[in-house]
C-alpha cells in the first residue's frame, strides 16, 4: 500500500528509504523517484516501475556537496571546474562528473561520469539530509509518459507498486534541470 508521507513526516519517508522501499518525492520541477544508490535491488524496483531499460543511468541529488564528493573522481577535475559547480551549488543544476569507483554501476548505468545535483530545493533537500545521503532521483513516470507535477499523478501512474510519497509542494522551476557536462560546460539535456 502507498504510503504518503507529510514534510513533518520527513525522517520517517527516510526510514522507508533506508529499508530498500522506493518514494516518489518532489524536485525542483517535477516529483522524482528515488532509492538509496547503494541498493541494488530498490533501484531495480526503480526502473521496473519507470519501465525504463537500466541502461540509461540516473543522476544523484543530494543537501550539500559533502553527500556527493565521494561519487566524484577529484583528480580528473580541475579546481576551476571545482569552483565553477560549487557556485551553482546548491541550486537547479546538474552537472556530469568522472565517477569515482564509488559509484555503483548500475546507477551510472552505459554512461562514463555520474550526473549529480546539490538541489536548493528544500523538501528535497530535507529529505537528503534526513536519509544521511544522496539519493537516486529520475522523474516519476512510466517511459514515455510526462513527468509528475502532482502527487495525485504519482499514485495514479504507480499506486500500489510505489512504497512511499512525500507529498509536498513542487520548486518553481518549469521544467526539468538542465544537466551539463562539468568538464566541457556542453549541454546534455536542456
Amino acid at each position: 500500500m502507498l504510503q504518503r508521507f507529510t514534510l513533518a513526516e520527513v525522517d520517517a519517508a527516510a526510514a522507508l528509504l533506508r529499508g530498500g522501499g522506493v518514494l516518489a518525492y518532489p524536485t525542483e520541477a517535477v516529483f522524482g523517484l528515488g532509492c538509496d544508490p547503494h541498493d541494488q535491488a530498490a533501484f531495480a524496483r526503480v526502473f521496473a516501475l519507470k519501465q525504463r531499460p537500466a541502461t540509461q543511468g540516473v543522476l544523484l541529488i543530494a543537501a550539500d556537496f559533502a553527500q556527493v564528493e565521494r561519487y566524484i573522481e577529484l583528480a580528473a577535475v580541475p579546481g576551476e571546474v571545482f569552483a565553477q559547480v560549487r557556485a551553482s551549488w546548491p541550486g537547479p543544476h546538474t552537472w556530469v562528473f568522472p565517477r569515482s569507483a564509488a559509484v555503483p554501476a548500475w546507477v551510472a548505468g552505459a554512461h562514463a561520469g555520474i550526473a549529480l545535483r546539490v538541489t536548493a530545493h528544500e523538501p528535497a533537500a530535507a529529505l537528503c539530509r534526513a536519509f544521511g545521503g544522496a539519493l537516486v532521483s529520475t522523474s516519476a513516470n512510466p517511459h514515455g509518459r510526462p513527468p509528475a507535477r502532482e502527487a495525485q499523478t504519482v499514485a495514479d501512474y504507480f499506486d500500489d507498486a510505489l512504497d512511499g510519497l512525500l507529498d509536498a509542494p513542487l520548486g518553481g522551476q518549469a521544467s526539468p534541470t538542465v544537466i551539463r557536462d562539468a568538464l566541457s560546460g556542453a549541454i546534455i539535456r536542456a
